[in-house]
């Protein structure tokens, strides 16, 4: 990351720096059931189906709250909508260790789901309030990044709990470990121009793009724009893709590799290093060609080109034999997934006013949680009736394409929206 000037301050970069550990904690507390998945099999009796339809039921009810965040924030502002969202997700994370089957797993999936849906529209709302145009793709890359150090984090500190402790501690003590974030951000975050700490000057570099209006946007207005539609169905098209290697990736690992709950570490670790290069590399990517002078569309459909093609090897992972080359091609379609999503993210602040930019982004997620959904039962009868990963990686490998056709047909052009 380029090292912000001193004569403008550098007080944005906190906040992003907090919502990197929001995203963090987001993804040990998302994580941790696909680690424990073999072990939780076992001992309460669940086949494909069983853990498919947990995560099924995890999603539905992240695709119904997203899009109620994304209104909240625009309502109430990044500083309490995140903050409420974050306490609910702990708490359902917390909860796991309650449960005493499959439907106390579910219960405890959905209010996970619930509060964890308002993560990414807090985060995006946050950094339109905190940072230009031409910073954000870096920003979102780089607070995204907590999604991979999370899920590298999660195979370092899950098995040595559960081993030492049993699974129900791995959920209380990442939980109560994961409050600590909520005072820190409820004292740090206020808008920028609440802010105390903010320089004059690095108020004027945030605010330097043309003022938005301050009309409020109902959601049937928003949905009558392509441009809502070019981000909620590239969604739709790529966000089942990252569920399935969350959630999959240590049992594909397990059943083509031999690995368990005590080797699955190194290749984890390596997969989700290579998905932070990805996410800070996407961003800065583009933001350099804007730098260059590129226009916002050339830039942000140049670098989701890059990783789109990087993306496409995957389809061969299943077929590897050699566990750390398939590691390297997944995690090379991690990073390309990661890169192409940073720059998906920033189209709502690219293209709609800041007060509309948390409903964009929560009709985007509700449509990519359902996109996962369906992936999610279509994996779960694939593994149970084939038992092979081959057809789930082939539609892993072309989804990026497809995505980005659909977003260039909706907006060839990225240019503001009349509303």
């Amino acid at each position: 990351m380029p090292a912000p000037s001193a004569k403008i301050g550098r007080y944005r970069w906190v906040i992003v720096g907090l919502l990197f550990l929001a995203m963090v904690i987001n993804y040990v507390d998302r994580q941790t059931i696909g680690l424990l998945k073999p072990q939780l099999s076992k001992e309460f009796g669940w086949d494909e189906v069983h853990y498919a339809d947990l995560v099924f039921y995890f999603q539905l009810a992240y695709a119904v709250a997203y899009l109620a965040w994304g209104k909240i924030m625009d309502k109430i502002g990044a500083r309490w909508g995140f903050g409420i969202a974050f306490l609910i997700w702990q708490i359902a994370h917390i909860g796991h260790a309650l449960a005493r089957g499959f439907g106390g797993f579910a219960i405890a999936r959905m209010g996970l789901g619930v509060g964890e849906a308002g993560g990414f529209p807090g985060g995006i709302k946050a950094v339109a309030e905190w940072f230009p145009k031409n910073e954000r793709a870096l920003a979102t890359g780089i607070f995204n990044a907590g999604t991979n150090i999370g899920a590298i984090v999660t195979p370092l500190v899950v098995p040595g709990i559960v081993l030492a402790f049993g699974w129900q501690m791995a959920f209380i003590v990442t939980g109560v470990i994961g409050l600590l974030w909520l005072p820190l951000w409820l004292i740090v975050y206020r808008r920028p121009r609440e802010q105390k700490r903010l320089s004059a000057a690095e108020l004027a570099h945030i605010e330097q793009d043309p003022a938005d209006p301050v009309e409020k946007i109902g959601w049937v207005k928003l949905l009558g724009k392509k441009e809502t539609w070019a981000f909620a169905l590239g969604k739709f098209l790529i966000d089942p893709i990252w569920w399935m290697f969350l959630f999959w990736l240590p049992d594909f690992l397990g059943k083509r590799y031999g690995l368990d709950l005590k080797s699955f570490g190194p290749p984890l670790i390596a997969i989700y290093l290579l998905s932070d290069v990805g996410s800070v590399g996407g961003g800065w990517l583009s933001s350099n060609f804007m730098k260059m002078g590129w226009s916002i569309n050339k830039a942000r459909k140049t670098t989701m080109l890059i990783c789109a093609l990087l993306a496409m090897p995957v389809v061969f992972a299943a077929n590897v034999d050699n566990l750390w080359v398939a590691v390297l091609i997944i995690g090379v379609a991690t990073a390309a997934h990661q890169g192409f999503s940073a720059n998906l993210y920033t189209l709502p602040s690219d293209v709609f006013p800041r007060g509309a930019v948390g409903s964009v982004v929560g009709i985007g997620g509700m449509l990519g949680a359902f996109g996962g959904m369906v992936f999610s039962k279509y994996i779960g009868q694939v593994l149970d009736k084939i038992g092979t990963y081959t057809p789930i990686f082939i539609v892993a490998g072309s989804a990026y394409l497809v995505a980005l056709l659909v977003v260039h047909l909706l907006t060839p052009k990225m240019e503001p929206v009349k509303v």
